[in-house]
């Protein structure tokens, strides 16, 4: 198993970004996925899941909610992360996992929200 995320960055607040997941080694479809993030000196903050099929079963927490959109494409094994209105306190290493299981994790990628 192996997930890389990638499209990080450093943004100003009120920015956007993109990140994306690549999956690889498991069957994607079969598995819902889920954002994690860890701001610096803190621990693991659930962000957001999407079911396996992605046919509109989101969660996100609520720190996040209106401003993120979580989507996948099975085609590509890739699940997204849309975020707009980034705010300061999004700063963090952004994580994706097999929702419910969070047994393997990538390397993460790194979103820094300053002016």
């Amino acid at each position: 198993v192996q997930l890389v995320e990638s499209g990080g960055g450093l943004v100003q607040p009120g920015g956007s970004l993109r990140l994306s997941c690549a999956a690889s080694g498991f069957t994607f479809s079969s598995y819902g996925m889920s954002w994690v993030r860890q701001a610096p000196g803190k621990g693991l903050e659930w962000v957001s899941n999407i079911n396996r099929d992605g046919g509109g079963i989101t969660l996100y927490a609520e720190s996040v909610k209106g401003r993120f959109t979580i989507s996948r494409d099975n085609g590509k094994n890739t699940v997204y992360l849309q975020m707009n209105s980034l705010k300061p306190e999004d700063t963090a290493l952004y994580y994706c996992s097999r929702m419910g299981y969070y047994d393997y994790w990538g390397q993460g990628t790194q979103v820094t929200v300053s002016s």
